[in-house]
């Protein structure tokens, strides 16, 4: 190359020859990978060459919080009253409640399996009177602003097929997730951040989470979630190398979509158009993430409402507020994960400190969505991928048990975004085993929820690999009783 010679529309970093600046422009292109991560400007399934879905009605969440409580919470001992239960404590598990039902490797061996009553209080709350116990001193002064669905129910029987499901609507990996389908159906409404948001409570330890439960599967890679980390590089990747300033950044830009442009007119290409968009993201984010991410600006009282942890950067309590920090900017969808749910043994111990660390928080966001209007188009979404079991694991001591996993049965809550508030949906049999009334399948869950935002689940689908995809796979039906 001649030395003279000039790349359009830009000029090498003063002081660096231009074999210098490629090879630090190189050391740059992991921040360009960044790009398959995030989703650029509005578009909709329509504009991505798929299908166009129809809308069931105008939307009435425009966004979803999900606080995925990982590992399994035990609905007994925390939402589903079964007062009986304390009553046969110790008696074992009727064969005409178990009716066959296989149970999990790790109990499955017992000789015994003995009833076990929830040792915390319970007590009914608010105008609704829901039963809550006194482990959630916090939720259980929200319960009215709350839908409480405790008639879910799974085929997954361990962990990983368990969130899989809940994530993908399959317990099979290489689906899409939740997220990434609404990013692929509803676009973007922030050129800066991307539409789906991924936060995971730091320092926990529970079962392993991989990041195909926020991947976008057989989609396009644009729309699975980003994950944002605390501490000083919350997306990897992102800041400029060494030696590369913001407006060398702006120049290579501009020249890369001068050549995207150019491939674009010779063989049309749609796909460069959403790359260059793509890097406009990364660009762009390099200011928004900081911003939004900086708590320099939130009041006193709200560290106050969320609690003590809520200024220790990716603590629960700090990502509840930063969820709300980013639904305020429109960001469409924020996965928020917290593992350590699964109390196989220790419940008692086990269970209160996983309440300790989340219910405060997670009442703090409800009532400050409230308080700024924005929960009536904002889905706030608790729960995990199954419950857990009426029986002991291992041996039943006087101050020490564990449950074992239960996908019969299950309770998760929904507030905002259009559900009915202080109501509760399905109920579970006396033994907390079995579903009595109103069952809800993980296909019936999601529909809803797409329902809820305006969309058509049998509508909102995919051709890949000769078939149609769509989250709620081949059946689901939207629970009508738990829409306002």
């Amino acid at each position: 190359m001649n030395s003279k010679a000039k790349c359009t529309g830009f000029e090498p970093t003063l002081g660096l020859s231009r074999r210098q600046w490629l090879n630090r422009f190189g050391m740059g292109l992991g921040t360009i990978a960044l790009s398959n991560l995030l989703r650029p400007t509005a578009t909709s399934a329509t504009a991505s060459g798929n299908q166009e879905f129809k809308r069931t009605a105008p939307p009435k969440a425009k966004r979803v919080i999900y606080l995925f409580q990982s590992g399994g919470p035990s609905q007994m001992d925390l939402f589903d009253y079964k007062p009986l239960l304390n009553k046969v404590h110790g008696q074992q598990l009727p064969d005409s409640v178990r009716k066959g039902q296989r149970l999990t490797g790790m109990s499955g061996h017992q000789s015994s399996l003995p009833l076990v009553g929830s040792p915390f209080k319970f007590k009914q709350h608010g105008k609704s009177g829901a039963w809550v116990s006194d482990l959630l001193p916090y939720t259980s002064q929200i319960v009215d602003h709350c839908c409480f669905i405790k008639s879910m129910h799974t085929e997954a029987i361990n962990h990983g097929p368990g969130v899989t499901m809940l994530q993908t609507g399959s317990q099979f990996p290489g689906r899409p997730s939740m997220g990434a389908w609404l990013s692929y159906g509803l676009g973007n409404e922030n050129e800066n951040l991307p539409a789906f948001v991924v936060l995971i409570t730091k320092n926990k330890g529970g079962q392993p989470l991989f990041s195909r439960l926020w991947g976008s599967g057989f989609l396009p890679g644009k729309h699975q979630g980003v994950r944002l980390r605390s501490g000083a590089e919350p997306v990897l990747y992102l800041n400029n190398p060494a030696g590369v300033d913001r407006q060398s950044r702006r120049a290579m830009l501009d020249a890369l979509n001068e050549l995207h442009q150019q491939t674009l007119a010779q063989n049309g290409d749609a796909q460069l158009e959403t790359r260059i968009s793509q890097y406009e993201m990364a660009f762009q984010m390099q200011s928004s993430i900081p911003e939004v991410t900086d708590f320099k600006d939130e009041p006193d009282y709200i560290f106050e409402q969320y609690g003590p942890d809520a200024r220790k950067p990716g603590t629960y309590a700090a990502n509840c507020l930063l969820a709300r920090r980013l639904i305020e900017r429109d960001v469409r969808f924020v996965q928020l994960y917290h593992q350590g749910w699964d109390q196989h043994s220790n419940l008692m111990g086990g269970i209160r400190n996983q309440c300790r660390e989340t219910d405060q928080a997670t009442a703090a966001l409800v009532l400050d969505l409230k308080q700024r209007g924005l929960l009536d188009d904002t889905l706030i979404i608790w729960g995990g991928e199954f419950g857990r079991t009426n029986y002991c694991q291992g041996k039943l001591m006087p101050k020490n048990f564990g449950r074992d996993h239960h996908p019969r049965c299950f309770t998760v809550w929904m507030a905002g975004g259009g559900v009915k508030p202080g109501t509760s949906y399905g109920q579970t049999d006396d033994y907390c085993y079995n579903i009595d009334e109103d069952s809800v399948h993980i296909h019936d869950f999601h529909a809803t929820i797409l329902h809820l935002l305006g969309i058509d689940h049998e509508q909102l689908t995919y051709r890949y690999q000769g078939r149609r995809f769509r989250l709620t796979d081949v059946h689901g039906h939207v629970i009508k009783p738990v829409l306002a």
